[in-house]
């Protein structure tokens, strides 16, 4: 099996295999360099991040420091993607992102898992499932997806939360183990915060 396989169809594998070492490490020089950049040094970051990342759409901002595993080489992201500080991308598979979606400080997207089988773990395996997040999601503050799960577009996550199963499109959900808590509705369409109106000219 050619050894990159081994990350993405699911099986068990051991990480410490040498070429995939050497790959990683390759990428995570570059990340090193993009969270070495400078706040004015826009246009460097954005030509960084197109070496990184599998793909990256037009319009998308990530504040260093970013974290990812492989450096962002198995991270699909649309266009119009924020995220916030200190993004931790698991990335030893793929992890996928819907243009516009808001990501806030201190998320972990992570793809990799070990088992819950000491004697595996005793010898380092692990297993890898991809994550996908819809278009135009807010990720809150703090929240950590888990390997395997998919976030329907235009749902939001509240901040903290840790989404173990898959969160539907159109909904806001929050908490240790996320749950859905409500469809997003009409009064979403008129009041953005508490009881504050949306008035915009």
């Amino acid at each position: 099996m050619e050894f990159r396989e081994k990350l993405h169809n699911g099986d068990l594998y051991l990480p410490m295999d040498e070429q995939l070492m050497n790959e990683q490490l390759k990428c995570m020089e570059r990340l090193y360099d993009f969270n070495l950049t400078r706040p004015l040094e826009q246009e460097r970051r954005q030509e960084l991040l197109k070496e990184m990342f599998a793909e990256i759409g037009e319009g998308c901002y990530i504040e260093p420091p970013l974290r990812a595993n492989w450096g962002g080489h198995h991270v699909h992201f649309g266009k119009g993607i924020y995220a916030n500080f200190n993004l931790t991308l698991v990335d030893d598979t793929h992890i996928h992102v819907g243009d516009y979606t808001m990501i806030g400080p201190n998320v972990t997207i992570a793809t990799a898992g070990h088992p819950i089988l000491p004697e595996l773990r005793e010898q380092a395996y692990q297993y890898n499932a991809p994550v996908h997040i819809g278009k135009n999601c807010w990720i809150g503050a703090g929240v950590i997806i888990i390997p395997g799960i998919t976030v329907g577009d235009d749902s939001v996550i509240g901040a903290g939360s840790i989404v173990t199963k898959d969160i539907p499109a159109g909904v806001v959900a929050v908490g240790n183990p996320c749950k859905v808590m409500r469809e997003i509705n009409e009064r979403d369409r008129e009041v953005y915060f508490r009881d504050r109106k949306i008035e915009l000219e």
